[in-house]
């Protein structure tokens, strides 16, 4: 099992802080778990932008990561402030 969190806009934008996917061999990376979200159409298409963050296991990194079974998968806007 997968489980994904989303912050900020991203929780706003899909009303959930999280979701839950079955693990499987074709998830090979956070890309992957993101494409399966966009497929679901609609307000899911907020993932699509190109500002769009990422961490694996509350480590940030980038949508190339490696993803394992039991992983937890976050997404989120930047951040800017001054």
């Amino acid at each position: 099992m997968i489980s994904v969190q989303f912050f900020a806009r991203y929780r706003e934008a899909l009303g959930r802080d999280g979701e839950a996917l079955e693990w499987s061999p074709t998830l090979r990376c956070l890309d992957d778990v993101r494409k399966r979200l966009l497929a679901r159409g609609g307000e899911w298409s907020v993932l699509a932008e190109q500002n769009l963050m990422c961490a694996r296991n509350q480590e940030l990194c980038d949508l190339q990561e490696p993803l394992a079974d039991g992983d937890e998968v976050a997404f989120f806007p930047t951040v800017t402030g001054g």
